[in-house]
């Protein structure tokens, strides 16, 4: 049984910096691969970033250059660090498996705000 629990979101200022934190309960976190999606209000939920067992990266277009996802075995924890955010990147951030068919019960997910 796997539980996902996303945290570090908030309010940060246009072109500001934030780090969200997914921490995986149960499962073999070390052969899984994990991504990060959002959903902002009015919107279909999206996928942001996906990593690899072996740490091979892939980003939507919408933050290639600026959002950085990462994963740390031991603590059986995936990041996403964002930098330069923008208002567009107002969403609840999630993370899963970046596959459809192999999606885990969604966590709560964690609010980030992009606002001056």
């Amino acid at each position: 049984q796997v539980q996902l629990v996303e945290s570090g979101g908030g309010l940060v200022q246009p072109g500001g910096s934030l780090r969200v934190s997914c921490a995986v309960s149960g499962g073999f976190f070390s052969i899984y691969g994990m991504a990060w999606y959002r959903q902002a209000p009015g919107k279909q939920r999206e996928l942001v970033a996906s990593i690899t067992r072996d740490r091979v990266t892939t980003y939507a277009d919408s933050v290639k250059g600026r959002f950085t996802i990462s994963r740390d075995n031991a603590k059986k924890t995936v990041y996403l660090q964002m930098n330069g955010l923008k208002p567009e990147d107002t969403a609840v951030y999630y993370c899963n498996r970046p596959y459809s068919d192999s999606w885990y019960p969604w966590g709560q997910g964690t609010q980030v705000t992009v606002s001056s």
